[in-house]
């Protein structure tokens, strides 16, 4: 099976899984969370064993060995990503898994089970990128944090006149610019690499721009798996987010 192909269908299948968990009723609020966490991250880290035994892994959910810096590919995972909105059983919660090669997110899906009907975005950046969403008519969109948007964000977004989007987790907001929700995604309150290694690999494959806030690549599999701020975003308000946050 290619990588794309697994990365799509675990994210999927993890997605479903946790669909059930919460509709059995048996778990609510954070104990829902615990336990969404818990029965993804079996799931996967099982499926990448039997599936990929050679490559190196990374989850928010499992003990980081180091091990995986031995590897060139280590696929990089959030069973629950917005566990807190999970267990609020709202819809802006996701599923994050990704291959990095060589430090760099090349793979990624990101399932979205919460929305109508399911939703799965993925993409492998080696691939050309599917016809680009027409740019939004009228005021910038950006997505922030339900809780704690950034002060960078709520800066940019008064300068460029922009509105705020308040939503959940990480991948839900990084989603939102790649369906054509939102066109800014500015983050600098803190993540790891799992919460952004799978949207960034997803919103390059769509022709994103994708950067630290200084302007500087993701790097992915690192010791310090620390990774605080990212940017998504149109490629056509890079140039001007960076320097206005430069």
């Amino acid at each position: 099976m290619p990588d794309l192909e697994l990365a799509e269908r675990l994210a999927r299948e993890a997605g479903q899984i946790l669909l059930q968990v919460r509709a059995s009723g048996l778990f609510s609020g954070k104990a829902l969370g615990k336990a969404g966490d818990q029965v993804a991250n079996q799931f996967l880290i099982h499926a990448l064993a039997a599936h990929r035994p050679d490559d190196g892994l990374l989850s928010e959910e499992s003990c980081d060995t180091r091990e995986r810096l031995n590897h060139e590919r280590v696929w990089i995972i959030d069973p629950v990503d917005g566990t807190r909105e999970y267990g609020e059983c709202r819809s802006d919660w996701a599923v994050h898994v990704a291959l990095a090669v060589n430090g760099r997110a090349a793979i990624g899906a990101v399932a979205l089970p919460g929305l109508d009907g399911g939703v799965i975005l993925s993409g492998d950046v080696a691939l050309p990128p599917p016809a680009a969403i027409p740019p939004h008519d009228g005021a910038p969109r950006l997505v922030v944090s339900r809780s704690r948007p950034a002060a960078e964000a709520l800066a940019v977004a008064d300068r460029i006149g922009g509105i705020l989007l308040p939503m959940g987790s990480a991948g839900a907001k990084a989603m939102a610019v790649v369906r054509g929700e939102a066109d800014i995604y500015l983050h600098s309150g803190g993540q790891y690499e799992w919460d952004s290694c799978a949207p960034v690999a997803v919103a390059q494959a769509h022709g994103l721009h994708c950067s630290r806030i200084d302007g500087s690549p993701m790097l992915y599999n690192r010791e310090d798996t620390y990774l605080p701020d990212l940017l998504i975003c149109r490629p056509e308000w890079a140039e001007q987010v960076l320097a206005l946050i430069g």
